[in-house]
């Protein structure tokens, strides 16, 4: 028995480290470990490459993490429920510009969500907030802004609000078709992945820093997103040096280069299966861009991975059936697009 005892006691050993080790730290880690093993003299550059990347960015980072502790801290995510009310069309209008604007990450808005749908918030008004949330928040205008420029991170912005409001209008206008009938699973999965406080209910409080847990939630929140961000960028910006060495120009421009809507296509086809992460991404398009890439195959390729990347997926997938999950993709390619050759268009002609 005591032989039978133990040999159960080692299996639950294995998948419980590999859960505890962070996956972005550990590929950041791989690819400096391949580097030394296979190109010794390229290490130093990229390591500097990075470090400077981080350094340049972290006037941006600390303004991000700043805001977003102070949004938590003093409960101004209980402002965005007050777009769930009124109207329905009004309801979309609110949600969209919510969703563009919100502190919430992916797996955050599958609580509440829920609570929404719950509630009979109208499927409409919740299509609006989830094709405008994963889009942009706070941390990410700032981070896009720093690296890609203030002009691609408010295009991004109004592109997500202006998606967020077709595909909540489109919904509204078809919510009596098979596709938005009954659109709910039985059972939800309304977990969250974030580890992140329930919000403060109630008024927000502005001047927080006289409550402890206040203080103690803008003190957890800052340092949680400081971390995230700087584990992933750091990833990003190793992988920006390598793909900027490694990488030919010429291929990256005889791909997605060029104008016409052939690049702006794939830009969205490919962006949901190579989309890391938001943050992830603004440096791997930066480095894309520099290779030659279309600034409207750029701009398509961001919009779709943020929608049809895992978390935001898993977010819509947990709680509503197939048809619908369907729906919010076609939505989110369409919308990646249409931004992809308005953005191409406006390049041009400021070009």
């Amino acid at each position: 028995m005591i032989m039978a005892d133990t040999t159960h006691s080692h299996p639950s050993a294995g998948p419980s480290l590999w859960k505890r080790i962070d996956k972005a730290w550990l590929a950041s880690g791989v690819l400096i470990l391949l580097l030394v093993i296979f190109d010794t003299a390229q290490t130093g550059p990229t390591l500097r490459f990075a470090i400077e990347a981080l350094l340049g960015t972290a006037p941006m980072i600390a303004f991000a993490v700043l805001s977003i502790g102070y949004l938590k801290a003093s409960g101004a995510e209980t402002m965005i429920s007050r777009a769930f009310t009124g109207r329905e069309a009004t309801m979309i209008v609110m949600a969209a510009l919510a969703g563009g604007l919100s502190p919430f990450c992916s797996c955050q808005v599958i609580p509440f969500i829920a609570a929404m749908l719950a509630l009979g918030v109208p499927l409409s008004a919740v299509m609006a907030f989830w094709l405008a949330s994963p889009l942009m928040d706070p941390p990410m205008f700032f981070i896009t802004a720093g690296t890609l420029g203030f002009d691609f991170a408010l295009a991004k912005t109004l592109a997500a609000v202006t998606i967020g409001l077709a595909g909540g209008a489109l919904t509204m206008l078809a919510k009596t078709s098979p596709v938005f009938a009954d659109p709910l699973r039985e059972r939800p999965q309304v977990g969250g992945c974030c580890g992140v406080k329930k919000p403060f209910e109630g008024k927000p409080v502005w001047k927080f820093w006289g409550e402890a847990d206040r203080r103690a939630t803008f003190r957890d929140a800052t340092v949680e997103n400081t971390v995230f961000l700087l584990k992933w960028l750091t990833l990003a910006y190793l992988l920006e040096s390598v793909m900027i060495t490694y990488v030919p120009a010429e291929m990256i421009a005889g791909v997605v280069g060029g104008t016409g809507i052939g690049p702006i296509l794939l830009g969205a086809l490919v962006g949901a299966p190579a989309y890391l992460n938001g943050y992830t991404a603004v440096p791997l398009v930066d480095a894309l861009l520099t290779q030659g890439m279309s600034h409207g195959a750029a701009m398509s390729f961001i919009i779709a991975g943020g929608m049809t990347c895992i978390p935001a997926a898993v977010a819509v997938w947990a709680l509503v059936k197939p048809r619908v999950f369907a729906a919010y993709v076609g939505f989110a390619f369409a919308g990646a697009v249409l931004g992809g050759l308005g953005w191409g268009l406006f390049s041009t002609l400021i070009a």
